[in-house]
């Protein structure tokens, strides 16, 4: 009874290890496609909690903004890596070294604190996080470094103070990375429309719709009818909660985002590409 007991803890333990990583990166996943899609729409004016996306959606759009700054995290490994084996540095190039690192760090955060000021300026909120990182995960090595080749024993509670701003510093990084990739990703769509399914919407009442490019035509032919109005130029942007996320077909700086709920107050119609087979 008492190995079996065992045997069940050492699973249950197992068990953990597993989850508990996979918890992580689905939750990092998960934020970094939000602010990826939020950045995304919100440049068609949209909320993207208004859309309902679900979990799964957020995690499959997440590769996109994260492939930069894991190749880029990647590559700076490399080359560290390279520049260890290939360099043998004395004890004074060491301390020097010490001494930019610690100028480089203090100008990061010279101008994080400079955010009131500086918050406005082009990409600050990737060169901030980019500079402190770098100089912090730097500062590491040089400081295990030297008192390494001196026989000291490590100061582990700074090495561990300084990996803590190095993964803040890249968490923020990628987050503006990915913020920057909705937004180009959004800019790319918008540039070109037409690649989006054509919609042709039918209403009971006018819209009123008064972005350029939309044709409103009247359809009542009989009383039967129910559907009296007619709307082309349309394109499908995304699809939410029992809703159409709706957007001229030409991009233009007047123009709205239609919501288009899914049930009977509407018809509409996806026409076929103009491709022949």
């Amino acid at each position: 009874m008492a190995d079996e007991q065992s045997q069940l803890e050492r699973w249950v333990t197992f068990a953990t290890r597993i989850v508990a990583p996979v918890t992580l990166i689905s939750g990092l996943l998960f934020y970094f496609g939000y602010v990826s899609a939020r950045a995304q729409y919100e440049y068609f004016g949209i909320d993207v909690d208004t859309i309902g996306l679900r979990t799964q959606d957020y995690v499959m759009r997440s590769p996109q903004p994260l492939l930069v700054p894991l190749l880029g995290l990647t590559l700076l490994a490399v080359a560290g890596l390279l520049l260890h084996n290939a360099i043998q540095p004395s004890a004074t190039t060491v301390r020097r070294a010490k001494v930019v690192t610690i100028a480089l760090l203090l100008l990061g955060v010279v101008g994080l604190l400079g955010y009131p000021l500086l918050g406005h300026l082009p990409y600050y909120a990737l060169v901030v996080p980019a500079v402190i990182g770098l100089a912090a995960a730097t500062l590491a090595y040089l400081s295990y470094f030297d008192r390494k080749a001196a026989g000291l024993t490590p100061q582990y509670v700074l090495l561990v103070l300084l990996g803590v701003v190095t993964t803040i510093c890249a968490f923020w990084a990628t987050a503006t990375t990915a913020q920057y990739s909705g937004r180009g990703l959004a800019k790319s769509d918008a540039q070109n429309l037409k690649q989006f399914p054509v919609v042709i919407l039918d209403t009971k009442e006018r819209l009123q719709l008064r972005s350029p490019g939309i044709e409103e035509t009247s359809i009542r032919t009989g009383t039967e009818q129910s559907f009296n109005y007619r709307y082309r130029g349309l394109r499908l942007l995304v699809v939410g909660q029992n809703r159409l996320f709706l957007v001229p077909q030409q991009w233009n700086a007047a123009n709205t985002t239609l919501i288009v709920p899914l049930d009977g107050s509407v018809r509409v119609q996806f026409q076929f590409q103009n491709d022949p087979p």
